[in-house]
Parts: structure tokens; C-alpha cells; sequence
């Protein structure tokens, strides 16, 4: 760890550093911090260890690089970012830490919310909501304003509940497409897609992780379909709806077996 912060503070050297490492601050880095943070859940997801390593390691540079400005700037160094975190697992998991007792139930998940919400309060942030990010993906937000709204009551008592709003949302769907303008409609889809997300929470399921999956199912049907069509000298964009179907039970087939 050592070595990794003599290296970043080499390459912000201001008279032998990197060009590229001292033009960057803070707000230049937050996108590659978030493209390696995907970069290493693609890693985990696909089980290759190496991948996982090196992700990691991308990761954990962009955190020591983002330590290394705070340092610059006189606000905090990397020991400071080591001890905060180190500080609070131990403020958050006092059945551990204090008590001794390290079995987990639903009173240390109330617990672990109302440690949260006291910390918070201590920022001056007094709504259930005020520290969810803006920045987090859409999807992921969603879920995460869920869980700050049930965590203080605010939720169906089970997913039959979610079910029947998503039901009613494509129903309000359809009804602004018979009489109201997009915006409307646009509108009426982002509370659909809002209450997926409350009934995936409710039946255990990551919303965004699902998503994921679902992309990377339909992107591998989709490419063993180009690879069908190219077989059998087929040009997709005149395929009739018949053969797209077709094509992608095949694909769907291949895939599952």
C-alpha cells in the first residue's frame, strides 16, 4: 500500500510527474472512477479471478488518487480515508464490535438504519432521502429511495401489493397514449419502471443486478441470431417478424442448453 501511494504521489510530482495525472482533479476523475467501479462488477460477474484482481486494482487507484488531491488540497490524506471507514463498521455494527454477539437478524437491520439516520442527523441532514445520490444510476436509485421509504414505514406490506401498482402503471400507460401528449406518457413509464423496482425489492431481487442479467442475456440471444441469419444467408434488416421470432426461440434454445 505504501509503495502504491509513493507511486501516486510520483506521478503528481509538480516538476517530474505524469502531464496527464497533474491536469486532473477531482471532477475530471469522477467518470473513470465510475467506469472502473462497473468495470470490476463485469469482472465479478464473469468469475475470472485475474479480471477481478486487476479491477480491483484499478479501483483502489482512482481511490488513492482522489486521496492524494484531498492531501493536495489540505482536507484529508489516504489515512484519513482508511480511519473514516474504519470507524464507521465499527459505529455501524455494534452487535459486533460491542456486544460481541455477531449473529445478524432483523433488529440489527432497524439497527444498522437508525445508526444511519443519526448519522445524518449529526450532517444536517434531517430527510430520510437527503443523502441518496443524485449520481447513482437511475435504476439504482430508485431501489435505494425504496429502502429509505420502507426502512421508515412507507411501503406495501408484500409484493402483491408492488405487482398490483406496476399493473396499474401499464394500465395509466395506455390510457395517456389514447389521450395525452409524450411527455405524459413518458411520464407514466417512469412510474412503471419506478414501481418495478418496489416489487423486485420485495421479492428479494436486485433491480439493477436483474437488468444487468437481462441485458447481457438479450445481447448474447441477439448475437447468436446475427450468426443464425449469416448461416443461412439471411440480411436481418429484412427479416418478416415471423423469422426474427423464429430466430430467437432458436437462439434462446442454444443458449439454454
Amino acid at each position: 500500500m505504501q509503495r502504491l501511494l509513493q507511486v501516486m504521489r510520483r506521478l503528481r510530482d509538480p516538476q517530474s510527474g505524469c502531464p496527464w495525472d497533474l491536469a486532473q482533479d477531482a471532477q475530471a476523475l469522477a467518470r473513470y472512477t465510475l467506469e472502473e467501479a462497473h468495470e470490476l462488477v463485469a469482472a465479478l460477474e464473469s468469475g475470472a479471478s485475474r479480471g477481478v484482481r486487476d479491477e480491483l486494482g484499478d479501483l483502489l487507484f482512482q481511490i488513492v488518487f482522489h486521496a492524494q488531491l484531498g492531501e493536495e488540497r489540505g482536507e484529508f490524506d489516504f489515512d484519513a480515508v482508511a480511519a473514516a471507514i474504519a470507524d464507521k463498521l465499527i459505529r455501524r455494527h455494534p452487535h459486533v464490535f460491542e456486544s460481541g454477539d455477531s449473529s445478524a437478524g432483523a433488529g440489527d437491520v432497524l439497527r444498522w438504519e437508525q445508526i444511519k439516520s443519526q448519522e445524518r442527523a449529526a450532517r444536517g441532514e434531517n430527510g430520510v432521502l437527503d443523502d441518496v445520490p443524485a449520481a447513482l444510476p437511475a435504476l439504482m436509485r430508485a431501489t435505494k429511495l425504496g429502502k429509505r421509504a420502507a426502512a421508515m414505514g412507507f411501503d406495501w406490506p408484500d409484493a402483491a401489493g408492488a405487482k398490483a401498482k406496476v399493473l396499474e402503471e401499464m394500465a395509466e400507460i395506455d390510457a395517456a397514449q389514447a389521450g395525452e401528449g409524450p411527455e405524459r406518457v413518458a411520464e407514466e413509464v417512469g412510474d412503471l419502471l419506478l414501481a418495478a423496482t418496489s416489487l423486485a425489492r420485495l421479492l428479494g431481487v436486485d433491480a439493477e443486478t436483474a437488468l444487468r442479467r437481462a441485458n447481457q442475456r438479450f445481447e448474447t440471444r441477439f448475437r447468436h441470431m446475427e450468426r443464425l441469419a449469416a448461416e443461412r444467408g439471411l440480411k436481418l434488416d429484412q427479416l418478416t417478424a415471423a423469422q426474427w421470432d423464429l430466430l430467437w426461440e432458436e437462439g434462446k434454445r442454444a443458449i439454454q442448453s
